[in-house]
């Protein structure tokens, strides 16, 4: 895949989240203060009615660190878009060497097939739904609200919502395929742990282009350290794409004093129309 073609496809992916500004400084209640008035974000860890830590928030997670984002996108570090990326949006195999990757031969293969109409292919380019965990590694925050028995997500991305069932429900057993799957969260210590199956084999793992069957099961553990930062760790089961379940870890960042806008891809959208695909 061109460096060419994967720049203009992150442009693409990014492009709605340049006007969230509008909501910058307007304050958070119950956000803990410095002296000086500012968000302290080390403050202890806010605990829900029940004990359990709330992880209710605005967070976006962090991006990778401008050398390894130089390394990922060559000569990119400033051009793929104002926000900073994770190195997992762009590669969720980032951790491992090429020939290390844990993925099957014939995944391989297509992944290699895909590059060559690379922007024609990919879901970002038409506008389509960021799929999971694509759209939680996305440079735009998302909310999550927590309450007794459901703990809703909101995604500036697309504008788009995720519900995890926490009041003992089972996964459906022959869901309908989509492309955030079906949810339900336990509490193990102070980690939410929600377990995702029921995708659809059409969203992107990442911008590079690794997919997903519609055997994909998805874990996250959702862990917050303090009342500013928070760990989630994102377990990948896929065999028939996969050769072995892989495990990447994401670390959050509250934004304090601001909030979602809406945004859509096919708002006005022009830039697909110069994606030549080559």
């Amino acid at each position: 895949m061109s460096n060419r073609n994967l720049c203009t496809l992150i442009a693409l992916a990014v492009a709605p989240t340049l006007a969230q500004a509008q909501w910058l400084n307007h304050p958070t209640p119950g956000i803990p203060r410095t002296p000086e008035g500012k968000p302290n974000l080390s403050a202890r860890t806010p605990r829900a009615a029940d004990g359990r830590p709330n992880l209710t928030g605005l967070w976006q997670t962090e991006a990778a660190p401008a050398d390894m984002l130089e390394r990922l996108i060559p000569g990119a570090t400033n051009g793929a878009g104002e926000e900073p990326l994770s190195q997992y949006y762009i590669n969720i195999l980032s951790d491992f060497a090429p020939e290390a990757a844990p993925i099957q031969p014939a995944a391989a293969a297509l992944f290699l097939q895909r590059a060559k109409t690379f922007s024609n292919e990919s879901p970002l380019s038409h506008c389509l739904p960021v799929g999971m965990p694509l759209v939680e590694m996305a440079p735009a925050p998302y909310k999550i609200i927590q309450t007794p028995g459901l703990t809703v997500m909101l995604y500036e991305r697309d504008t788009t919502f995720r519900q995890v069932y926490t009041d003992g429900r089972k996964l459906p057993d022959d869901p309908q395929p989509s492309w955030l799957g079906y949810s339900v969260g336990k509490w193990d210590g102070d980690s939410l742990v929600v377990d995702t199956t029921g995708f659809n084999d059409r969203g992107w793992l990442d911008a590079r282009g690794h997919t997903h069957s519609e055997a994909l099961h998805l874990t996250e553990r959702f862990h917050r350290l303090d009342f500013g930062h928070m760990e989630v760790q994102l377990t990948i089961d896929d065999p028939q794409t996969y050769s072995r379940p892989f495990t990447i870890h994401l670390k959050q960042r509250l934004q304090a004093d601001s909030d979602l806008l809406e945004s859509f891809c096919a708002e006005n959208e022009k830039d697909s129309h110069h994606v030549d695909g080559k």
